[in-house]
């Protein structure tokens, strides 16, 4: 059978005088989305759920930009490794879809695993056509302010698109479209007057942030020698740092081998390239060849980048500009529609060549809020702005760069880009009041959280239902079967308390010798917050030598609102804490990590770092409560938050029910075609993508097995294996009952029961 496009056995060409077109093939959709980073990724993948057509154009091999198996960076946002105090931070939506993914497939943190998830997924959306190994050349505009399309060409199979859209978004990283379509630019550092910045950089510090390029080693368990190239460089006392490589610390923890802060980082990438490599390639012979490393010598070079992973170069205006205020004070945006966290993290603009720390990094004590008009071009009507290139000062861009950021403000364009189309529509247009409210409660249903803002949904049919569950924790103790931690730091017990008075608490202790054990009550001085900042009350415990001591903490405190409290046992080196194995869904404990103390110059606050330490430590203490802690009830699944914030907000069964279950019952029948469940994934995690592993490929919170039926008999779905925090049942044909019933067959670990939402619709 002959081939579509099959060439004759012989094909021979006349000479032409004239010089030959490569093949043009013309692509119509309803977007165009230029860079297949994790934003342009997640922007497109919504995109196409949500109902459009898309074209996604990435100039390199695969997906994932930065979180590639070229570049091999781990992929972070808000959580920052889980050493600041943004609890339950995890970004949702598509982008926790693939991180948790990648989880189950890939916990040893393998760069080309991640790669072939992020395809596998694009490939699976019937409304999204890839364009790999294309870069975008030219803008063709159909007036001052409206682009009409975008050529492209593929170097592998030697084809021009022309990409015809009514919407096109610019994910490049260097803003190609936006460029070469006219919108307004800034590359460099504000100064600090123009927005009131105090941590605006100084001309020494430098204006822009430079590329890495990484390497990784291997032991390959024999002898094996290094003949650096003739361009390696040949003295590493060149970089101040010198004295810190060694032979176990490789990949993007090597962050810090950067360059290019003073030059053009659009137009000189290849030069800052080259730089790169002469400095990976010094510091290897450095290391195999110095003779300061012995074990050296059985090391390979296993792996380095070919491509340098870039931090900034032009970010283009929006009609809002974020900035380092945003960050710091969390101001509040009526468009707002995702959320970062990552610290205000510039660099030296000298790098790896600096005499200066790396990075100098400032947290906010909360995550801030990612406005939707900042994702837009504010000159060209048609066109979105994602990824790093989004409206944001040099400062703030310090934060707002991270991948998992990104791509998560960029679900927020594909799905703006469907209420165009669906409504005839320009981009600017959905940030009306009315219109924004309706992009808000599209992402949160596809599990975007935005902070301080629940969703509003009239339409889920579970708001008119009475709901009842086979049981719900009251939380009145966690057993005393853990570990027992030397108080070498303070540790602390997170509690979702509700409004009233504080329970008194008992906690297990071993003293080697008698002294004094000080606990301090705390909370947040933000209601969403998790920074212990205020200390409610200070207790002193005189206790003896001895074993297995009861400790009663008596706080006699009113809380005024729910939200969650720090009961912090403070270091003693004489004291051993005991835990528990016990874990449960909003339940966290955490240890007292540094304090950032800021110069008062900068325009950020000095408070403390508690943090939970990672599985399969981080163990919830041991304590038995004078008043069972309630907040775990059945109703929480339709309270609109799908996160643990100021509470739990999640259905939590008993630890013994034997067959927890959730009944939704409604007055007469409905007719329901979709029924999505968000189950708990640990928003705590970092889930870093690559280099860094993980003790476990399941969240041990996540409900494993579950049926979905009437409770008489009629069963309307069954998933035997999930591991995904969001589960969507849709019906070829709608069922018709006045009863749902979930019940959880197993876990995937030994935490009880939990589900934090569950919406049905017609």
């Amino acid at each position: 059978m002959k081939q579509a496009n099959q060439i004759p056995r012989m094909l021979v060409e006349p000479f032409s005088t004239e010089a030959r077109s490569p093949k043009t093939v013309r692509i119509d959709s309803d977007l165009v989305i230029v860079g297949g980073g994790l934003a342009g990724t997640c922007a497109g993948i919504t995109a196409a759920r949500a109902g459009i057509t898309v074209t996604l154009v990435q100039d390199r091999p695969v997906l994932g930009g930065n979180a590639s198996s070229e570049v091999r960076l781990w992929a972070l946002g808000a959580t920052s490794h889980m050493n600041n105090n943004n609890r339950w931070a995890r970004e949702g939506g598509v982008i926790d879809e693939l991180l948790v993914e990648n989880m189950y497939r890939n916990r040893e943190g393998n760069s080309l695993i991640f790669d072939t998830i992020l395809l596998e997924k694009v490939v699976e959306e019937p409304n999204l056509t890839l364009l790999l190994n294309t870069a975008a050349v030219h803008v063709s505009k159909r007036d001052g302010e409206t682009i009409e399309s975008v050529s492209a060409f593929c170097s592998q199979n030697s084809t021009q698109y022309e990409l015809f859209a009514p919407l096109f978004c610019d994910a490049s990283g260097d803003g190609i479209v936006a460029f070469q379509a006219g919108g307004a630019f800034r590359m460099g550092a504000e100064a600090s007057d123009e927005f009131g910045e105090k941590f605006a950089p100084s001309e020494e510090y430098g204006y822009l942030l430079g590329h890495s390029i990484y390497f990784y080693s291997k032991d390959i368990g024999a002898p094996v020698k290094f003949v650096p190239p003739s361009y390696a460089l040949e003295d590493i006392t060149q970089i101040p740092r010198f004295r810190s490589f060694n032979t176990a610390t490789d990949g993007c923890r090597l962050w810090w081998i950067e360059y290019g802060g003073r030059l053009d980082t659009v137009h000189e990438t290849e030069t800052i390239k080259w730089q790169l490599w002469k400095v990976v390639y010094g510091v290897w012979n450095y290391i195999k060849n110095s003779g300061e490393f012995p074990d050296a010598e059985t090391l390979t070079l296993e792996w380095v980048g070919h491509i340098p992973g870039k931090r900034e170069s032009r970010r283009f205006e929006g009609d809002a500009m974020m900035i380092q205020q945003d960050i710091i004070e969390q101001r509040h945006h009526y468009d707002a529609i995702s959320f970062g966290g990552w610290s205000i993290d510039l660099h030296p603009a000298d790098g790896v060549f600096s005499e200066r720390p790396g990075c100098d990094q400032w947290h906010a004590k909360g995550v801030y809020q990612v406005p939707y008009r900042s994702q837009y071009s504010k000159n060209i009507r048609n066109l979105f702005i994602a990824g790093r290139i989004m409206s944001a000062s040099h400062v703030a861009f310090g934060s707002t760069r991270v991948m998992l950021t990104l791509a998560s403000a960029a679900q927020a364009v594909g799905m703006a880009a469907a209420h165009c189309i669906e409504h005839g529509l320009l981009p600017r247009d959905i940030a009306q009041p009315g219109r924004i409210e309706l992009l808000q409660r599209d992402l949160q249903r596809v599990g975007q959280y935005i902070p301080q803002f629940k969703l509003e949904d009239s339409e889920d049919l579970v708001q008119t239902a009475a709901i009842r569950a086979s049981s719900k924790l009251c939380l009145d103790a966690l057993p005393d079967n853990g570990p027992h931690l030397p108080l070498q730091r303070p540790y602390a017990q997170m509690l979702p308390l509700q409004r009233g008075r504080v329970p008194g608490m008992t906690i297990r202790v071993d003293a080697d010798e008698a002294t004094t054990l000080d606990v301090q009550l705390r909370i947040s001085s933000r209601r969403d917050n998790y920074s212990p900042d205020t200390i409610l009350k200070k207790l002193r415990v005189d206790l003896p030598a001895g074993d297995n001591q009861a400790v009663e903490l008596d706080f006699n405190q009113l809380i005024d609102d729910s939200r969650y409290a720090f009961v912090c046992v403070m270091a003693n080196p004489f004291v051993r804490l005991h835990l528990s194995e016990h874990r449960v869904t909003g339940l966290l404990a955490l240890q007292y990590r540094r304090t950032q103390l800021s110069r008062h110059d900068i325009g950020v606050e000095s408070f403390e770092f508690w943090t939970p330490p990672r599985r399969p430590a981080g163990q919830n203490v041991a304590f038995e409560l004078s008043q069972p802690i309630n907040g775990f009830d059945a109703r929480n699944i339709g309270n609109g938050l799908a996160r643990p914030t100021s509470a739990v907000n999640a259905w939590v069964a008993e630890v013994d029910d034997p067959a927890p279950k959730l009944d939704i019952h409604w007055t007469y029948p409905q007719s329901i075609s979709q029924i999505t469940l968000m189950f708990d994934s640990d928003f705590d995690h970092a889930m870093e993508t690559s280099l860094r592993g993980h003790p476990e490929s399941v969240m041990p919170f996540t409900v494993k097995r579950y049926r979905l039926g009437d409770g008489n008999g009629r069963v309307f779905a069954e998933v035997a294996d999930n591991h995904q925090t969001i589960n969507q049942i849709r019906f070829d044909e709608p069922i018709e009952t006045d009863r749902l019933r979930v019940e959880v067959l197993e876990m995937q670990g030994d935490a009880p029961a939990a589900i934090f939402a569950l919406h049905c619709y017609a």
